[in-house]
């Protein structure tokens, strides 16, 4: 399993019949999974003394139930910042886990970046640790960080030389988005919700990445991807986190069992000749990490080579240790998978 374990202003501090008790920054919340069919003893105090609760209705649905919990309020992940807010059906704006990919992003990107300081290729102001992607010139500098764009201009492949491009897909409020900025990629952010992709333009500017480091684009993924094709764009990374089900801005319906097969292998034409990575994420249940290996296999692996690889993404649970080989090691939950394709084999 691949653990997202670095964060500090998050953790999973129990889990119990349903429920999950997290703490986002100095916030407590009781959300509903299904993957907690456990039952343990509740002894931790913010069973009792949490800042809000999502309670599902039998009926469909559900509501907050909140104590001194604000609006709004933000936490960091190395440098990164995020708004957090509680959404309808219990979300917050951010998945936590999801962080275990964002490291494995930007330590390809920084590989790809240093390759091309040595040779005198790489995009300025980036460095080796990762500093943001100032000094990166091009075309899309007219797109920037200005108001939020229907549909993609088309900017071909005119980047500077070394400049690593990224398309993150069906991209919510932009965890991968930043993170990959962050390492001094240049981001194509797609979202169908123009309130989501508003959303992570604000997490962009709070988390102070440069203005021209994304472009954002409301607009549905497929058609968007269609038309990147006709123009001839390609991308060194690309991102896909799709839903089980979905409408477009225009009512447009996806449907993931009916449509990933044949979207993966219409996204995967949009690869560079010398790409980095494709991630694909799934939430769906039935859709495990040998699925969606098979998957990158056949609509990746087996046109390019490379080598895929996936796994179930968790988060460690604080409080909940058991001894294994002498050591106490957390209890991990589960919160989904992941398939990852790269280029080397």
């Amino acid at each position: 399993m691949w653990i997202a374990d670095k964060w500090k202003d998050y953790a999973v501090l129990d889990t119990s019949d349903g429920e999950k008790l997290e703490r986002w920054g100095k916030y407590t919340l009781v959300r509903p999974d299904p993957q907690v069919i456990w039952k343990t003893d509740r002894l931790h105090p913010g069973w009792k003394n949490y800042n809000g609760r999502y309670i599902r209705s039998s009926k469909g649905g559900g509501r907050w139930v909140t104590n001194y919990l604000p609006e709004e309020w933000t936490i960091e992940y190395d440098r990164l910042r995020f708004r957090l807010k509680p959404f309808s059906f219990k979300h917050t704006g951010l998945f936590p886990e999801q962080a275990v990919n964002w490291d494995w992003m930007q330590e390809r990107i920084w590989e790809r970046m240093a390759e091309g300081s040595e040779t005198g290729t790489g995009a300025a102001g980036t460095g080796a640790a990762g500093t943001g992607a100032a000094g990166i010139g091009g075309k899309a500098d007219a797109v920037g960080n200005a108001d939020i764009v229907g549909k993609a201009d088309a900017v071909g492949d005119a980047d500077a030389a070394g400049t690593v491009r990224v398309l993150n897909l069906f991209a919510y409020t932009g965890g991968a988005t930043l993170a990959c900025a962050a390492a001094g990629a240049r981001v194509t952010h797609v979202d169908a919700s123009k309130g989501m992709v508003q959303w992570a333009k604000e997490n962009a500017r709070i988390s102070e990445l440069p203005k021209d480091a994304c472009r954002w684009l409301v607009d549905d993924c497929i058609k968007f991807v269609e038309r990147e094709i006709r123009r001839g764009n390609h991308y060194d990374g690309i991102i896909m986190d799709p839903p089980s089900y979905g409408r477009g801005p225009k009512g447009e319906i996806w449907k993931l069992e009916d449509e990933i097969y044949s979207f993966l292998t219409l996204t995967e034409e949009l690869l560079s000749d010398k790409p980095l990575f494709f991630l694909l994420n799934s939430y769906t249940t039935g859709l495990q990490s040998s699925v969606l290996s098979y998957l990158l296999n056949v609509t990746i692996r087996d046109k390019r080579g490379g080598r895929t690889e996936a796994d179930e993404i968790g988060l460690p649970v604080q409080g909940r240790e058991h001894r294994s080989s002498g050591e106490d090691i957390s209890l991990i939950l589960p919160c989904g998978a992941s398939g990852r394709w790269v280029p080397e084999a």
